[in-house]
């Protein structure tokens, strides 16, 4: 709930300057939740239904995917979705998935406000830096932030707020709005990890826990240890391990 009145927010306040928000964000999972959070706020009208473009081709397959299996969504999506008509739930007016580069090159020059969603979720390859070059200059610009950015990535310089960064060999001032959500994580958290490899333990001869800031993955070997599971190890890095 707090995530959703932050995005909201912010949303309302990059349309009142006329501005882009461009989210950068990964092509599975992480566009869908944004997609479908855009659709329930506007059906709502808690924004404006403003154009909303998913430059992403892998994101639009994925969509596809999602639209097959809608038997899984959770109560709430199938209650948005029993409400509106199927395609307002990815597919809603306004918002497009853009295909060719060509098009994507032509989101440089729409007016806002509009909202885009690109990859890569890090910002470190992808149309996303293309649709950064052109927006961070301009303050009336909102830069949204919504997932976990790691360390030296272009992500992580615009959510610590850096100055002036560089991208494809060229500096650009941070003018524009930068704001971070950390509500919108598309990965599981602690309890739902132990409950997934606990259900493995059967199978498992040893875990290793290779994603995630060292601190948190020495908590999460320590609470797998506790539920029993076999020989946890996270590895360092560059570290070699003979299986």
């Amino acid at each position: 709930d707090e995530a959703t009145a932050e995005f909201t927010a912010l949303v309302k306040q990059t349309v009142a300057r006329r501005g882009k928000v461009v989210i950068p964000s990964f092509s599975v999972g992480r566009t869908q939740e944004l997609v479908y959070e855009l659709s329930k706020l506007i059906h709502a009208g808690e924004i404006p239904p403003i154009p909303v473009y998913v430059d992403s081709p892998l994101a639009s397959r994925a969509a596809d995917v999602f639209w097959a299996h809608a038997g899984l969504f959770d109560e709430a999506a199938l209650a948005h979705l029993r409400r509106n008509s199927w395609d307002e739930m990815f597919g809603f007016s306004g918002l497009r998935y853009v295909q060719s580069a060509e098009e994507s090159k032509a989101l440089n020059g729409q007016k806002g406000p509009l909202v885009i969603i690109s990859a890569s979720g890090m910002c470190e390859n992808g149309r996303i830096r293309h649709h950064l070059c052109n927006t961070l200059e301009d303050p009336r610009n909102t830069i949204l932030i919504v997932s976990w950015q790691a360390p030296e990535t272009l992500g992580r310089r615009l959510a610590d707020r850096e100055r002036e960064v560089r991208i494809f060999g060229d500096s650009y001032k941070v003018k524009a709005q930068v704001a971070t959500i950390n509500g919108y994580s598309g990965h599981a958290g602690r309890d739902f990890l132990i409950e997934w490899a606990t259900a493995l333990k059967p199978r498992l001869k040893q875990v290793f826990l290779v994603h995630g800031a060292p601190d948190s993955a020495a908590a999460l070997k320590q609470a797998l240890l506790a539920a029993g599971l076999p020989s946890v190890h996270a590895p360092a890095l560059h570290e070699t391990v003979e299986i």
